[in-house]
């Protein structure tokens, strides 16, 4: 399934056209047009970023598969871009909109342009990224010259800024341009780049984890991952242990706190509260592929230095569990979100119409499953993973094949074709869900004692020789597991494969994407909470009532647990199995007394949600990254915050959001707001007409509340059918805060 996946990824890497990816780059340049770039998020501000992740994917996917048409696609990617490097004169490569007036004002420490844009740093670095693996992986020698110039560049922001100036350009989502830096400095030698990495590493995240103080709730996931895995990096050259305990820390609260059952984590791209996962349930932005992709790149680097096999451990359950699940076999297009809301579905995208960042990471994500399948130090071979391949260590001769259908059956076969001079350790990953005393081995034929404990490694030592057989027996079993939050709803896994069940695999309207801007949000119907199957069940564990099919490998029926009865037949199958359908991952466990009282409820609250989503024409959460960013959000002298786990905006100026409205339906919008507040007085506008004056003086105390407000009648919409609603503060007041603005039709 591993090979399926890569090759479906390889077809879509070849039916992306090169030259629309560079066409942000030669524009930006002042190059001729060659053609026009791709629409999406390519030519509404994030134009590029897909150009520098496809960088990486075929350098990766050259490495995988040795295709020379992939090889062929790089070098062309490269020498068009260092054109574009060269015209450009200092270094810089990039397809950020308006690029040559944004850098210099940013020299000078002028912000305002860099603030209004989308995520200049975040764009770049995935071409700076882009850059280092071409010549990692693929040994293109023009891309280093192309990655030292680029690095260059970014020094001089660090020097030409004071350091207040940098940790506020560094508040703007940047990516892992401290990962890069680093990296460079392990090209180069230079200093200057490890202590341009140190510049780029933003101490509001740093500093708290070096103190292990989780401070996490509610921030946007992927705005941090990457900076904690340049954290790492930094440490590794530099041997800094308070960058390396900063890293191991976050890890450690997002892995065992934040993380749920197919190691993904967050809901609309933010952290949940680590002790509050209920949106995991209601919302249908899920855990973000971009996310997982980021947690194994760091999960990597902090096993390189410190093989825990607690590291692989995770690093198999996200694999199987969530980057797998993110394409689909032999069709392609990757997934953005994957809901756990019961009942709900995942959209794939389509390589002419889909820019996401998560489908730049996707291709990336399948061009390198053998990256961690073995590992060695100098005198031992590491088996981590149970995935079937061929290795071949050159400095120790060795030429090992391994064998296995796992998880199809619970045992995998070593063989040595040339053992070299056979002078190695084995090392046998004995993993976390194989019970105490359950994983047994076998060489040729004979029984060998194992004294080690599951989360470790079992250690083979002997002289091997050609044609040695090594057989490893894991035995699985079945158990569930609930929401960190520790609330009433589970998986069920076997091993470390997370079961599922397809609940309707009628084809969904939007399955597929478009290329509009939230075309990655499978944005159909919700199925009823209250309709879906539930576990109904007196017992502390359930794992007795799931039981394996007879017939069937992976197939499992809970007959005596799933309510209602007309779900009673469902299948569990690994969830990688299941595409193109609704389905549950998370299943509700009730006591039999409280069942019957709470679906009444959940129907009263399932109906009012339905009603109000109905009603909906557009909606955003003020505060959170994403939904402004989706909705193109300017502002003056504003702020963000956290309020009982809900996010909100305000200023002392103003600040606005575009608002789409394509059939014109709109007739009232929706504020949230909280409490009273002294001194917040403002006005509210729709394009140049005022909705209203609002002083939350006049609010209702501890309690959130929402006020309808009427548009005016005959209201201008902009060519695309959008308005902008604005927030402007009275003089010596504030405007906010505000937690929802949501247009509705009636």
């Amino acid at each position: 399934m591993f090979k399926t996946q890569e090759l479906t990824d390889l077809n879509y890497i070849l039916e992306l056209k090169p030259d629309r990816l560079l066409a942000p780059f030669r524009r930006e340049a002042g190059l001729p047009e060659k053609t026009k770039s791709y629409t999406n998020w390519e030519n509404t501000g994030l134009d590029g970023h897909i150009g520098g992740h496809y960088l990486s994917a075929l350098a990766m996917m050259y490495a995988s598969t040795g295709d020379q048409r992939i090889r062929d696609r790089l070098d062309y990617m490269i020498g068009e871009l260092k054109l574009c490097q060269d015209k450009n004169g200092n270094g810089y490569v990039g397809g950020v909109p308006g690029s040559q007036k944004l850098w210099p004002e940013v020299l000078k420490g002028n912000f305002t342009d860099f603030n209004r844009k989308w995520v200049p740093f975040y764009n770049i670095h995935k071409v700076f990224a882009g850059l280092r693996d071409a010549y990692l992986y693929e040994g293109n020698q023009t891309a280093k010259l192309m990655l030292i110039k680029f690095a260059d560049w970014f020094c001089e922001i660090t020097r030409a800024l004071n350091q207040k100036q940098m940790q506020q350009l560094l508040g703007n989502e940047h990516g892992g341009i401290n990962e890069v830096l680093a990296d460079v400095y392990g090209i180069s030698g230079d200093k200057k780049y490890l202590d341009a990495a140190k510049g780029f590493s933003h101490q509001a995240i740093l500093l708290p984890l070096e103190k292990n103080v989780d401070n996490l709730d509610n921030l946007h996931a992927n705005t941090q991952i990457p900076k904690v895995i340049g954290f790492k990096r930094i440490a590794d050259y530099s041997g800094d242990t308070s960058y390396s305990h900063a890293a191991e820390f976050f890890w450690e609260t997002v892995v065992n706190h934040r993380t749920i059952a197919t190691g993904g984590n967050s809901v609309r791209e933010h952290f949940n509260p680590s002790t509050d996962f209920s949106t995991m349930i209601s919302s249908v932005e899920g855990p973000e592929t971009c996310n997982t992709y980021n947690m194994l790149k760091l999960t990597e680097d902090l096993y390189f230095s410190d093989p825990k096999v607690s590291y692989i451990d995770y690093y198999e359950r996200a694999l199987y569990n969530h980057i797998l699940t993110t394409q689909r076999p032999g069709k392609g297009g990757f997934v953005y979100f994957t809901p756990m809301r019961p009942g709900h579905y995942r959209v794939y995208s389509q390589p002419q119409t889909s820019m996401w960042c998560c489908v730049g990471s996707g291709m990336e994500n399948h061009a390198k499953y053998g990256k961690m399948i073995y590992s060695h130090s100098a005198n031992a071979l590491f088996v981590n993973l149970f995935i079937p391949s061929k290795l071949s260590w050159k400095e120790k001769g060795l030429l090992l094949r391994q064998e296995t259908s796992f998880p199809e059956r619970d045992e995998t076969t070593l063989k040595i074709i040339n053992a070299g001079k056979g002078l190695f350790n084995l090392n046998i990953r004995y993993p976390s869900w194989v019970a105490k005393g359950g994983l047994k081995i076998t060489i040729n034929g004979k029984n060998v004692p194992v004294m080690a404990d599951p989360s470790s490694y079992v250690c083979l030592t002997q002289k091997w020789h050609k044609g040695d057989l090594i057989k490893i027996k894991l035995p699985m079993r079945i158990t569930t597991e609930k929401l960190p939050d520790g609330s009433n709803y589970e998986a069920v896994l076997h091993g470390p494969i997370v079961l599922a069940s397809a609940i309707d695999t009628l084809a969904e309207k939007g399955r597929d994407a478009d290329d509009s801007r939230m075309g990655h949000v499978a944005a159909g119907a919700l199925y009823k909470l209250t309709d879906m199957p539930v576990f109904v069940s007196d017992l502390e564990d359930d794992a007795a009532d799931i039981v394996q099919d007879k017939k069937t490998t992976m197939s499992f029926t809970a007959k005596n647990l799933i309510y209602p009865v007309k779900y009673r037949e469902l299948k569990l199958v690994p969830f990688y199995k299941i595409q193109d359908a609704r389905y549950v991952v998370y299943w509700r466990k009730e006591s039999r007394k409280d069942f019957t009282a709470l679906q009444q409820r959940l129907a009263e609250e399932d109906a009012q949600e339905a009603r109000l989503a109905e009603n909906t024409i557009d909606l955003v959460t003020a505060g959170e990254q994403q939904p402004e960013s989706d909705h193109f959000m300017e502002k003056e002298n504003s702020f963000e915050g956290v309020n009982f786990n809900r996010h909100w905006r305000a200023a002392k100026d103003w600040f606005n959001y575009k608002l789409i409205d394509k059939d014109k339906a709109g007739r009232k919008i929706r504020i949230t707001y909280f409490g009273t507040e002294w001194n917040h007085k403002f006005s509210i506008w729709v394009n140049d007409r005022k909705l209203g004056n609002v002083d939350l003086s006049e609010g209702k105390r501890d309690t959130f509340f929402s006020i309808d407000y009427a548009l005016p009648d005959n209201l201008a919409y902009a060519a695309d059918q959008s308005f902008r609603i604005k927030f402007i503060a009275e003089n010596g007041s504030t405007a906010g805060p505000v937690y929802e603005v949501r247009l509705l039709k009636n």
